[in-house]
């Protein structure tokens, strides 16, 4: 038998009996049926493997460098169906895999590229009536090989999301183009805390790029408001690290918080077993940190067997603007994950910058590459549309920056009165940052219903100065709104952003 050809799916597994699903089954069956129609809606342009992403050889120029057109009668009521794919009436070759065997017809099967290939080319199987095949991809069960063939002998077909990654990996390897074409849709509508992660680690292995890219901005937006054990279990390093590098991880409140949910990430990775409430998972983080540093001797944990494999992850924390707060500098210094190596130079920076900010005249260009690498994180939650405001610390160096939501607008205002920032406020004239906002409402899914970002600016105040920098009238605004900032401080004379 000629090589079987298929991308493998390392990363996602099939969830255990009794784990919950994404949705309610109605709900389900509902989403599905909507994919079906859109699918067949644009059936006559049908998306092309090369569209989709997926890298297959071809024989350019040869017969099968496209999907071979359909030759074959198939009919919306289910009688072509019955009568030659269920009952196997007239057939003229059997497959067998997975322990079943199915009685088919060769023109329906030419449909799919790979049979296609198998029976027009020089394999071996070309000219025999029984057919044995061995499934390359552990993903493809009988039950998602069964439909994909299905698929041949019926108009539409009905995916849930329980199988869609299944018949994902069936259908890449059959190379049946519109049902992949189908399963990227299912998927669109599926995505939620419990199916995230399983949806982006097969768009890598099966060739869904825009899937991928979907994924990941979910992941952006819900990782740090998600109270989910099983979606933090279920993010690899690799994926992890790419999330916190990323200047457009939707934070609430500031970088602490990120330091924060990195460790109760290490805990679940180290830990598989652990099932109790979430709202015991800090505890139970910290508990079993304490105990690591007693058995170590104070050995930082990252510098410890264990935990050399997570030190990729933790580089892309932005320390400097954790321990310019003496709670959060508290806090990193008694959990002893952080080795002190990389504490000391960020706090020599820290006491540096102060005198620098006021000091300082001649400084390097900023290149928008360092505003993403440099910016401090930090967000906070409109839970309704009224006024309020907040203040996030740990970039000021003095200077009291006062964010205000008002009549669908959102004010940055610099206060000369700090009331209750406890640093000093600076006695500058003017100060100069570069910030970007991001905001988002998502829904019960984490789907994002309202986004709104802004470019890089430059924002320069004098004290009492205030001015807006989103203005949101005239749009479906959605609440909760969730407000994510990057903000990166610029000396008195650094130049703007090129």
């Amino acid at each position: 038998m000629g090589a079987l050809s298929s991308r493998m799916l390392w990363g996602w597994r099939r969830p255990a009996p009794g784990q919950p699903s994404a949705g309610g089954e109605e709900d389900l069956v509902e989403a599905a049926m909507a994919v079906v129609d859109e699918v067949e809606e644009e059936s006559e342009a049908r998306t092309t493997t090369s569209q989709l992403g997926l890298k297959r050889k071809s024989d350019p120029g040869g017969p099968h460098g496209e999907e071979p057109p359909r030759k074959c009668a198939k009919d919306s009521t289910g009688s072509v169906y019955e009568a030659l794919f269920l009952k196997g009436e007239d057939s003229d070759v059997q497959i067998r895999a997975l322990g079943a065997a199915w009685n088919l017809h060769k023109v329906y099967l030419c449909q799919s590229g790979y049979f296609a290939s198998m029976f027009s080319g020089a394999w071996r199987e070309a000219t025999k009536d029984i057919i044995e095949l061995q499934m390359p991809d552990e993903n493809i069960d009988r039950e998602a090989f069964h439909k994909a063939l299905g698929s041949l002998y019926q108009d539409s077909l009905i995916i849930l999301p329980s199988q869609v990654l299944s018949i994902l990996a069936t259908a890449s390897m059959l190379q049946l183009d519109k049902l992949i074409q189908q399963c990227g849709e299912v998927m669109k509508k599926t995505v939620s805390a419990q199916t995230v992660c399983s949806y982006y680690y097969s768009s890598e292995s099966y060739g869904l790029p825009n899937i991928r890219t979907m994924c990941f901005q979910w992941l952006l937006d819900n990782l740090m408001t998600q109270r989910s054990e099983q979606l933090l279990r279920e993010v690899t390093l690799d994926l992890m690290k790419e999330l916190i590098a990323s200047s457009e991880l939707f934070v609430l409140e500031v970088e602490m918080n990120v330091y924060t949910k990195l460790k109760q990430w290490m805990f679940l990775q180290l830990q598989p077993t652990w099932r109790r409430h979430y709202r015991t998972l800090l505890t139970d983080t910290n508990s079993w940190f304490d105990r690591s540093k007693r058995e170590s001797e104070g050995t930082p944990f990252l510098e410890t067997q264990q935990g050399r494999a997570f030190v990729p992850v933790f580089q892309q924390l932005r320390l400097a603007y954790i321990i310019c707060d003496l709670s959060s500098a508290r806090s990193i210094d008694h959990d002893a994950v952080i080795p002190a190596a990389w504490l000391t130079p960020m706090s020599k920076e820290q006491c540096l910058a102060p005198l620098l900010a006021e000091q300082i005249r001649d400084i390097r260009p900023i290149t928008v590459s360092a505003l993403h690498g440099n910016s401090m994180h930090c967000g906070a939650q409109l839970r309704r549309d009224e006024m309020c405001s907040w203040r996030w610390t740990g970039f000021n160096f003095g200077w009291d920056l006062v964010v205000v939501y008002t009549n669908q607008r959102i004010i940055f205002r610099c206060s000369v009165v700090n009331k209750c920032c406890s640093l000093k406020v600076s006695s500058l004239l003017q100060r100069k940052i570069a910030f970007r906002l991001h905001l988002a409402s998502v829904d019960r899914a984490g789907i994002a219903v309202f986004r709104n970002d802004t470019e890089y600016q430059i924002l320069a105040l004098g004290k009492d100065q205030e001015l807006v920098v989103v203005n949101l009238e005239n749009q479906d605004v959605v609440f909760p709104i969730y407000v994510s900032c990057n903000f990166l401080y610029l000396h008195r004379e650094g130049h703007d952003p090129q």
